[in-house]
């Protein structure tokens, strides 16, 4: 029988985790107890990852068994989103739980629809427990800072293996067209592995822009290493026509859209992690070797890896002249919007080619 509860000390605090012997990973019987530890054992990476930024609780609260469900965009619509009797066993927690405890800090951030919401803003390890004690697996923060949650200071370059292709191919694009890229725009990047396939690739940016510019600036990298690398690369939104290739998702760039941050646990049987790698290491890492298991003792002999991403934050007055020159001498414009967005300015139509009839949106 699972114990009630236990109590862990997290800096100045008591963190209680209740049923501390619920198994959440049943391939290697790993519990809601070593998910909280881990999360506490890579703390400083994680918090840095996270720290004063509005954060979405990826929720797994009965665990990843097979069959588990993840809530949709209807079962939101529906009401139904959420754990319990008729609902998913998986959700996105975008505004902070009840009965949170008071320490736990909120920043209140603007969806594309117009309506607010106060998400949790992690300012200390305890909160990254504490959200852990309710089955968050992965935590996907905004790219912005408490204060300016409207002027993101992180570009985000998502390299996403299709049908086809794998981790491998990503590392090769990363390696390849996209570190020579962002070497020629006196850029530094700091990669990770998604925790899936691929391969995400961090840039610390000047908080001047919006949202709507940082994407532009992201559709402008993807489609200069597309330009290099075309058998290779895609920045085609519609899935029909991405073929095998790897996509390099801008959209990841546009507000309320968000990435799995650095430490953060995947919902997949092996229980993998985001992992922080240098661009050394990239090429001969295997992304199932970094679990929760194996995680705290790289991160207690390496640190943070990522630690040094806040020394220099870069200009995109690069990138959007890159933009330009794709709209003046080639014609490119904007790119669909992911679903849930109005429809934005210059956006073309938002059908996919095989349903496109020709008649105007």
């Amino acid at each position: 029988m699972a114990s009630p509860f236990i109590e862990i000390p997290v800096g100045d605090r008591l963190v209680k985790v209740t049923n501390p012997d619920k198994v959440y990973f049943p391939e290697h019987g790993y519990t809601k107890r070593q998910l909280v530890e881990y999360y506490i054992a890579v703390g400083e990476g994680i918090l840095r990852a996270t720290r004063n930024r509005p954060t979405t609780l990826e929720r797994w609260p009965a665990g990843v068994f097979e069959g588990a469900k993840m809530a949709t965009r209807e079962d939101y619509a529906r009401g139904q989103a959420g754990f319990g009797a008729g609902k998913s066993d998986a959700f996105y927690q975008k505004r902070v739980p009840k009965g949170a405890p008071d320490w736990v800090q909120t920043s209140r951030i603007a969806f594309p629809s117009g309506r607010f919401a106060d998400e949790v803003r992690p300012t200390e390890v305890a909160v990254i427990a504490w959200a852990a004690n309710l089955g968050t697996l992965t935590f996907h923060p905004w790219p912005v800072r408490d204060g300016d949650v409207d002027h993101p200071d992180e570009l985000r370059i998502d390299l996403d293996p299709q049908p086809g292709t794998d981790f491998s191919d990503a590392v090769r694009v990363a390696l390849g067209p996209a570190r020579d890229l962002l070497s020629e725009l006196g850029m530094t990047g700091f990669v990770k592995t998604s925790g899936k396939g691929g391969v995400h690739i961090y840039v610390r940016i000047e908080p001047r822009w919006t949202f709507t510019e940082v994407r532009r600036a992201a559709l402008a990298f993807g489609r200069e290493v597309e330009r290099r690398v075309p058998e290779e690369v895609t920045t085609k939104w519609w899935k029909e026509e991405r073929g095998e290739q790897v996509f390099i998702d801008f959209n990841q760039n546009a507000r309320d859209r968000t990435i799995a941050s650095a430490y953060s646990v995947r919902p997949a049987p092996h229980a993998p992690v985001s992992a922080p790698v240098t661009w050394d290491e990239l090429a001969d890492v295997d992304p199932r070797d970094f679990t929760i298991a194996t995680m705290p003792e790289r991160f207690a002999k390496l640190g943070d890896l990522h630690a040094p991403i806040d020394d220099e934050a870069f200009s995109l007055d690069g990138l959007l002249e890159l933009a330009d020159r794709d709209e003046r001498d080639h014609g490119l414009g904007d790119m669909p919007y992911p679903p849930n967005y109005p429809k934005m300015p210059g956006e073309p139509k938002r059908v996919q080619p095989s349903k496109d009839t020709g008649k105007p949106s």
